[in-house]
């Protein structure tokens, strides 16, 4: 079996890497939604220049991604942060998470399926950074419970040797993060949803509280 990873102790190495050389690089972060950036977004801000990616053509309904993006977007402007810091919103393109994902309709969630809608993230991510010159790329979704940190990672730093941007190790749950995106969610008045974001993730949500479709 192979041996876990922290990757939390190689976002600190890294973070103390850039540091020690006075650098402050701009790093390409996908954000899932307002809750999960949170804390991610103070962690991060001193060490790097920011530039926050909302492409998730998962969620569904648009209603629900339109609630998150606007989401990011007001937490960003009201957060504490560097000035340099800005929010861009990908293209909204659910016919792509689809196509990717067929066949993959009955999986679980934390099955196959949501490998596949990290890798369209992150890759997607990727070619943003290298768009507007980023030194790394990185995401948010390794702050939650629910998302393994070792398989995100994994896809992270497969992306980079293909793209040629580095990819930022992490595991921003780690060190109380999630804890601490909760507290600022509930401090900044955040739109905290109740399930992952694609319309099998809420049926899967609607099944076990009983609901029909």
């Amino acid at each position: 079996m192979t041996p876990k990873i922290n990757y939390q102790i190689e976002m600190e190495r890294e973070l103390a890497r850039i540091h020690a050389a006075g650098e402050r690089p701009l790093l390409a972060l996908h954000a899932c939604c307002a809750p999960c950036s949170s804390a991610v977004l103070e962690r991060l801000n001193e060490a790097f220049r920011i530039a926050v990616y909302f492409y998730n053509p998962n969620i569904s309904p648009e209603a629900e991604y339109r609630a998150r993006a606007r989401e990011i977007t007001r937490l960003a402007a009201a957060m504490p942060l560097a000035a340099d810091l800005r929010v861009e919103e990908g293209p909204y393109e659910p016919e792509c998470f689809y196509a990717l994902t067929r066949g993959h309709e009955a999986d679980p969630e934390g099955g196959a399926r949501c490998g596949i809608c990290f890798e369209m993230r992150l890759r997607r991510t990727a070619e943003f950074a290298r768009e507007i010159g980023a030194d790394y790329f990185t995401t948010t979704l390794s702050i939650s419970p629910l998302k393994d940190a070792q398989r995100l990672n994994a896809i992270g730093a497969q992306i980079a040797r293909e793209a040629g941007v580095k990819y930022l190790f992490s595991d921003f749950k780690k060190r109380d993060g999630y804890r601490r995106s909760c507290v600022l969610s509930e401090a900044y008045g955040l739109y905290r949803q109740d399930f992952c974001g694609c319309a099998f993730s809420r049926r899967e949500r609607d099944a076990r509280a009983g609901k029909g479709d």
